[in-house]
């Protein structure tokens, strides 16, 4: 049966052979510098750790007890906290040793810190979204080129190994044509209006937060949509507690969601004319792959299902793909250009201003 259609990413994605073994060296050592001591912070500085290509040299905070509890517990060799002079992020971006910088600070800063690095010659790998608004991610572009550094956003999905297995599976026409995708992410949380995801400030709700990885899947396989339509629940905060998205490709269909609000099972199928592909537990990395074919659901065979291993926490795909786009002196990643974020983040506008999110600050 013929391969499926897949957007270009992916096909950078699927041809990457260092991404098949992420803790091999590509190059030299990277100095690393993290900005940031939080959650996600924690999770993923232990994967750039055991990069045998990464140094971490430095880690920024607003409080130097904190950066230095971070140091201490990650190996990183300097903490840089805010002083009377100078704030850690000021302190960390003027360190000779830091060549490129994981930003890990809510998306309401990322502008702003992103900013400051750029302008300073400093690489960046920034979380999504990588900035608030489109404005702001064109400004970012406009930095990272006219300074000649790297800049990509930390949508991890893309390099994963459960990611890549399924598009293995769909480039070779194992699901035929594909006609739609229904994806949904997301869990109760009680509301708590000091936290990031309530925080209309800091780019809290679902849409910012969430829907860069069911949108993932859409985009991989069925390209950019042709018009969409959206529902949303906006909470107490002024943030989007549950947010929909029906999304019409003239040749295909996808339905993706994410909520604060309920606890629903995070899953994503791909279906197409000749089988369908589903996700279960996490889309954002797959662990678990369930495979139906037409034929064998005529027969009654049950799905094959397929477990994948994940190296670390998931997130050395991704900085092994910055560590060899900066050894090899290249401005963006073709697995995740500048051109997928600004795609993202201008859809990402039209749907706040159809659902009713503000955008603080006159973002704009």
């Amino acid at each position: 049966m013929p391969a499926a259609t897949l957007s270009p990413f992916v096909d950078a994605a699927l041809d990457a052979a260092h991404l098949d073994a992420p803790l091999t060296p590509t190059g030299r050592t990277l100095g690393w510098g993290v900005v940031s001591t939080a959650d996600i912070a924690e999770k993923v500085v232990p994967d750039i750790a055991a990069l045998p290509d990464a140094r971490l040299v430095a880690v920024s905070s607003r409080h130097q007890h904190r950066a230095e509890d971070f140091a201490r517990r990650h190996g990183v060799e300097r903490a840089y906290g805010n002083t009377a002079a100078s704030t850690g992020l000021e302190r960390l971006a003027a360190d000779p040793d830091v060549e490129v910088v994981y930003v890990a600070t809510p998306h309401g800063y990322h502008h702003r810190d992103v900013s400051a690095l750029l302008r300073a010659g400093k690489h960046v790998v920034c979380e999504k979204a990588l900035a608030m608004t489109a404005a702001e991610v064109r400004d970012l572009l406009g930095l990272a080129r006219a300074h000649g550094v790297f800049l990509m956003e930390a949508v991890w999905t893309r390099m994963t190994p459960g990611f890549r297995t399924a598009m293995h599976w769909i480039r070779a026409g194992r699901l035929g044509r594909v006609r739609s995708v229904e994806a949904s992410i997301g869990t109760h949380r009680p509301v708590d209006p000091d936290h990031r995801l309530f925080r209309n400030a800091d780019g809290g709700g679902v849409l910012l937060d969430m829907m860069v990885y069911p949108l993932t899947w859409t985009g991989a396989v069925l390209g950019a949509p042709e018009s969409w339509t959206a529902r949303a629940e906006l909470g107490a905060t002024a943030v989007d507690l549950d947010t929909a998205l029906t999304l019409d490709f003239g040749h295909g269909r996808g339905h993706v969601s994410g909520t604060l609000s309920s606890t629903v099972p995070h899953q994503v199928t791909v279906s197409g004319t000749h089988g369908w592909l589903r996700v279960d537990g996490r889309i954002n990395c797959p662990t678990t792959l369930v495979l139906q074919s037409a034929d064998g659901a005529r027969g009654g065979a049950a799905p094959v299902v397929e477990q994948v291993e994940v190296t670390g926490a998931g997130y050395v795909y991704e900085m092994r793909e910055a560590t060899r786009c900066i050894q090899q002196g290249l401005p963006e990643s073709p697995v995740m250009p500048w051109a997928d974020s600004l795609e993202l983040v201008e859809l990402f506008d039209q749907v706040r201003e159809r659902i009713g999110v503000g955008y603080p600050n006159d973002r704009r």
